[in-house]
């Protein structure tokens, strides 16, 4: 008989650790610790108890946790002494039907690892959606992660136990992430469609109106149908649509989605999460003939990162009427402009038509959007979903510092006009800068010394800026600050610098009432409430500008990589992620405090 909540809160101390026995591979101390937090209002809650008690832990006994979990495909499993669990997991991985060229690459990295960081590698071989990974995943995992440093990889060793222990306590509680699942699994199947030139290469990337994102946005479509939606359509820019009715046709719209188009050699995750989140709730409400009174929108935006065009936020600015008709004669890399693009995709490419897509902001409640952090925070934290308080505003300028260029052998050091040196102390004081703040994030992503040689003091030094802050005054302050030591590096060097904004974009913070219906949406399902800001732009903050909007976030693995093929998620944080969703559905007619 599977465990239950209400049998675990209830058992005596000694036997509520004993029927969690073997969560914690040889750590008992972490079980009988947390037990001392009951009653847990959920497996979730349950889960983090027992992450904060290792979080809490000193180093040395974070080390023996480590180090009693046996090696992969190592002299345990080998003479099959491995616990109950590990036995299952490494034959699940398929670690026990290995080619003697991958034991033997196993038998390296063990070796490898072992030296360089003093315990085992530890990886949860079960994967993000708990059916197991492939033993060509695992080695490449292990390479990857001999490069980390010592304690960089002492965590992330600490971050797969925990996802180990969820899974086992999901196996004793007989429960399993159906609605996660899924989810999980619409994303894997819409990377199937990639653009040609990565395709080949098993890398994702969508870009607008390409035979990969039709396909995509056909996929989507398709999948829409299936789950119920009432009207499903693809409009004049491309964006996927889907309609659940709700029972009162007078009643405003709760409008929700996010984008499916994707950056170069990109991640499966980013804004795909918050197309298909939604997706299962009305799956779901459909499957139960259930009808809110207010109608659900999902809005698959057809493009937000400006991969092809530069015209980044089209799909979402397009609903506010934010398309720019300069946009159409934009030419890509193969000189096809953006008018013929849409032509070649079906779409009537006319201003009338995308102008008719501008909605009214009096017919809907509000916007919010689910999104995977693309952050170490909520893994940092061992905690699933994060509630945005504001996504940042942000300034990028392009600029370029002259001094003078002179021959590196016989210019004195106390006589140059080095540009280069003189960007470098910018570099440094920006991360200074920014750091104050706590939550600023400043950036110099392009340096470029033009015609450059190893033998001139650099005359010219282009860079670029990037900051930004979760208000506009803090931002302004930000760049009042930078651009003022700037110009005192200019005058104690002797350099002048020139600057062009390229972008400026306002914060949008959360609406208090929708960031409070997020909030009790996590309460609700015992996980802990983390309030934070979100560092990158969203789809979310187009909608902003006419409606109400509110975000949820939710945890990345791999330390929160995003924009990247390792940005990945679990089954089981999308799973509350889902639930939270249909706990804000449920609870619209309700005024949020």
């Amino acid at each position: 008989m599977p465990l239950t909540l209400e049998q675990l809160n209830a058992a005596p101390p000694e036997e509520a650790a004993r029927l969690l026995d073997g969560l914690y591979e040889h750590s008992p101390w972490i079980v009988e610790t947390a037990m001392a937090q009951r009653p847990f209002a959920s497996l979730a809650a349950l889960k983090h108890a027992a992450a904060r008690v290792v979080a809490e832990a000193d180093v040395d006994r974070q080390l023996a946790l480590i180090r009693a979990h046996p090696e992969l495909a190592g002299k345990a499993m080998v003479s099959k002494s491995l616990t109950a669990e590990s036995t299952d997991e490494q034959s699940r991985a398929g670690l026990t039907n290995c080619t003697p060229e991958e034991f033997d690459t196993l038998q390296r990295l063990n070796t490898a690892y072992n030296a360089k960081f003093g315990f085992p590698f530890i990886l949860a071989v079960r994967g993000p959606r708990g059916t197991g990974l492939t033993r060509t995943q695992i080695i490449e995992a292990f390479e990857r992660r001999l490069e980390n440093p010592p304690d960089f990889e002492r965590a992330e060793c600490l971050r797969n136990i925990h996802r180990i222990a969820e899974i086992r306590l999901n196996d004793k509680f007989g429960v399993a992430p159906a609605l996660g699942e899924r989810v999980w699994d619409w994303q894997e199947a819409l990377a199937q469609f990639s653009d040609p030139g990565f395709k080949e290469q098993g890398q994702l990337t969508v870009t607008y109106l390409t035979e990969a994102h039709r396909q995509a946005a056909a996929f989507i479509q398709r999948e829409m149908r299936a789950c119920g939606f009432d009207e499903v359509s693809i409009d004049a820019v491309g964006n996927v649509v889907g309609i659940y009715h709700g029972s009162d046709a007078d009643a405003p719209r709760l409008l929700t989605g996010s984008h499916y188009d994707t950056v170069r050699n990109g991640g499966r995750y980013d804004g795909r999460l918050g197309i298909f989140v939604p997706m299962a709730c009305v799956g779901e409400l459909a499957r139960a003939g259930r009808r809110l009174r207010h109608g659900i929108e999902v809005v698959a935006f057809a493009e937000e990162e400006g991969q092809r065009y530069k015209a980044t936020f089209l799909g979402s600015g397009s609903l506010i009427g934010q398309f720019d008709p300069a946009w159409l004669d934009q030419k890509d890399a193969d000189g096809i402009t953006m008018r013929e693009a849409m032509r070649a995709a079906g779409l009537p490419a006319t201003l009338e038509a995308i102008g008719a897509l501008r909605r009214d902001p009096a017919r809907y409640l509000g916007f919010v959007e689910v999104h995977i952090e693309q952050g170490p925070v909520l893994s940092e934290l061992d905690v699933p979903l994060g509630v945005v308080t504001s996504i940042n505003g942000g300034v990028r300028l392009l600029c370029e510092m002259r001094g003078m260029a002179s021959h590196a052998g016989t210019t004195p050091m106390d006589r140059r006009q080095d540009a280069a040196v003189a960007v470098a102390e910018v570099i440094t004081y920006v991360e200074r800068r920014a750091a104050r703040d706590g939550d600023s994030v400043g950036t110099v992503g392009l340096l470029q010394v033009p015609g450059g040689s190893i033998n001139v003091v650099p005359g010219r030094c282009s860079f670029s800026l990037d900051l930004r802050a979760p208000k506009d005054a803090q931002r302004d302050a930000l760049l009042a600050d930078v651009l003022s030591e700037i110009g005192a590096i200019c005058a104690r060097r002797g350099t002048r610098c020139t600057h062009e904004e390229s972008m400026r974009a306002a914060a949008a913070p959360s609406a208090p009432a929708w960031q409070a219906r997020w909030e009790r949406a996590v309460q609700a399902l015992g996980v802990p409430l983390h309030r934070m800001p979100s560092g990158a732009g969203h789809d979310a903050m187009k909608l902003h500008e006419v409606m109400p909007q509110a975000m949820l976030f939710v945890r990345g693995q791999n330390s929160g990589i995003s924009h990247n093929p390792l940005e990945s998620t679990t089954s089981d944080d999308i799973e509350l992620a889902v639930r939270a969703f249909a706990h804000l559905l449920d609870h619209l007619e309700e005024k949020a405090a």
